[in-house]
């Protein structure tokens, strides 16, 4: 039998090692929500555009991405930019710009969805009214849509975060890694460990939760 020993686990051992990782998973997340909504939009739009030129590239971007594994992404840029333009970024801006350009091609997926769930005759009315398609994608087109994708939204901002582990990969601080150096400093990592994925899923399951409440809210709204 294993001889665990979660005493270990004090407030000071947080503050020493886990909040520090805890805050750069937060911001990583949040961060590379706010970006990949912003550009997933762009992308959606160019999709939805029936412009080849600006479909055809979209198209190609979102699949590529789609295709390959977040961590294969997370170390093709940390390895091979530097070398591109001569000097090294760091762990922390190469998860933040990888982040950020490879969940642009998930949003893009969620909002392209949540701009057809829109009826056509609310498009045809802002036409009706004069509006150019810059004015009724925003102000009649997007605020429902993102309204209808919340959601799923919110959903993938939680596999993000989960998926923020996976910087370990460039050395990075992030909440995992914190655990990680607290085992090895106390000469218990299993424990660490096993703490880590308690946090993970009680972080997780609460967002979890409270993403169906309002799943159930806007449904009934509707």
């Amino acid at each position: 039998m294993l001889n665990l020993d979660f005493s270990i686990f004090t407030w000071s051992l947080v503050q020493d090692f886990i909040v520090k990782g805890f805050v750069f998973s937060v911001t990583l997340t949040a961060i590379a929500t706010a970006g990949g909504v912003f550009f997933g939009t762009l992308l959606a739009l160019m999709r939805l555009s029936g412009l080849k030129w600006l479909d055809l590239p979209a198209a190609f971007y979102v699949n590529v991405m789609r295709s390959v594994p977040l961590v294969m992404v997370i170390l093709w840029f940390f390895l091979l930019v530097p070398l591109i333009i001569g000097q090294p970024i760091g762990a922390e801006y190469s998860a933040i710009i990888t982040f950020i350009a490879f969940e642009a091609a998930y949003f893009s997926e969620i909002m392209r969805a949540g701009i057809q769930s829109i009826p056509r005759g609310q498009i045809f009315a802002g036409q009706a009214l004069g509006m150019s398609y810059k004015q009724n994608m925003t102000l009649v087109i997007l605020p429902q849509a993102f309204r209808n994708m919340l959601p799923v939204l919110l959903t993938q901002t939680i596999i993000l975060f989960q998926d923020t582990s996976l910087v370990y990969a460039i050395g990075a601080y992030d909440l995992l890694k914190g655990f990680e150096t607290a085992g090895k400093n106390l000469g218990r990592p299993i424990e660490m460990y096993l703490l880590a994925a308690v946090v993970y899923f009680i972080i997780s399951f609460s967002l979890s939760t409270v993403v169906k409440r309002l799943h159930r809210k806007i449904a009934i709204i509707r």
